[in-house]
């Protein structure tokens, strides 16, 4: 479930609605464990940020050796 933080006066506070309070349970007074959501970072902020950091910051290549089985892509367009 998700829900919105609005600004009420100089706070913010989570906004449910009748429904989703009903359906969690809650009432008016009580306490909760609010858990914020981690932001996804993708792989090319990831590179981004390797790079920003130097050779130093990058993984070794490994040579694992020629592809195998299912690993094979017959990419010859003839």
């Amino acid at each position: 479930m998700e829900a919105k933080v609005v600004r009420w006066g100089d706070d913010l506070a989570v906004k449910l609605s009748s429904d989703e309070v009903r359906a969690l349970g809650l009432s008016e007074g009580q306490i909760v464990e609010v858990t914020p959501k981690r932001r996804r970072i993708t792989a090319e902020e990831m590179f981004a940020e390797m790079r920003r950091l130097g050779p130093a910051h990058e993984p070794e290549t490994i040579d694992w050796g020629p592809d195998r089985g299912s690993e094979i892509i017959d990419d010859d367009p003839r």
